[in-house]
């Protein structure tokens, strides 16, 4: 029995295929733990999720942002983008059944003791604790008969600061947004989506945010595995590891092995010409 993270898939089934065939995964024996935005630009969306669902309980999966967008515009409150290749699994004859089964996905997940897995990242100011409680809220919420008045409000970079007095709509979109979108946190705590690149490219008074100061989540308490920064690529230090190594843009697909210390990562070469133009 292995347990692995892998990072994300965009769409792109085939390398997916292959890499979990170099990994001898078996569904009957082993477990996936995916970081999210299963589509969103690559070729094979509805494929990658028919696929993914019909693992059943081998799989799981958190919400990325490009899965949050791909909600909201099913539900009419997003605006259809020409690179986010959607129509194909909004035009799909199983496409209810699909976009409910994403909109059941967690925003948080604990596979094994010790690690926790979302899309972006923890904001500083949160301890496990909170990050747990407002994942849950912001879950049921999403899963909810009233999720589309919740994609009516969620675009928006405010606010960018955590306090426990917010409520309603600014609440639960630092939520998602934190959950889904952080790369950067400026030394007070707050979100700058303003920046992608890595770390050592940023604006001076920009942090990433497992780097930011005063950070409430301690290694020692658990370590954090994402997606959503491909320019951060496969990077870990203390309290974190980054797995998403761009196999949307002809880069890699990176899983990494759970049950082993240290961790032990397997890669694949993204074929030529899968990535958009």
């Amino acid at each position: 029995m292995a347990d692995y993270a892998i990072g994300d898939v965009h769409a792109c089934l085939d390398p997916l295929r292959m890499l979990l065939e170099r990994l001898q995964f078996d569904p009957a024996r082993d477990r996936l733990w995916f970081t999210g935005d299963l589509v969103g630009r690559g070729p094979q969306a509805a494929e990658t999720l028919r696929f993914i669902r019909d693992l059943g309980a081998a799989a799981e999966s958190v919400l990325g942002n490009h899965d949050i967008h791909c909600l909201a515009v099913a539900a009419g409150h997003g605006r259809l983008r020409r690179n986010d290749r959607l129509e194909p699994l909004l035009e799909a004859p199983d496409a209810a059944d699909l976009l409910h089964w994403l909109r059941q996905r967690p925003l948080l997940i604990e596979p094994a003791g010790g690690l926790t897995l979302v899309h972006a990242g923890i904001p500083p100011q949160w301890d496990l604790a909170t990050a747990r409680r407002c994942a849950r809220e912001a879950e049921t919420r999403l899963r909810s008969e009233a999720s589309d008045a919740l994609f009516a409000h969620l675009y928006g970079n405010q606010p960018a600061s955590w306090s426990a007095a917010l409520h309603g709509w600014p609440r639960l979109r630092f939520i998602i947004n934190a959950l889904t979108r952080m790369r950067f946190c400026h030394a007070d705590g707050r979100l700058d989506f303003s920046d992608n690149g890595p770390p050592e490219e940023a604006p001076d008074g920009l942090y990433p945010w497992y780097e930011t100061p005063g950070r409430r989540l301690r290694p020692r308490e658990t370590t954090v595995i994402s997606g959503h920064w491909s320019r951060l690529g496969c990077r870990q230090g203390p309290g974190y590891i980054s797995l998403d190594t761009g196999c949307l843009w002809g880069g890699r697909l990176t899983a990494m092995r759970l049950d082993t210390m240290p961790p032990a990562f397997t890669q694949l070469d993204c074929p030529v010409g899968l990535s958009p133009t």
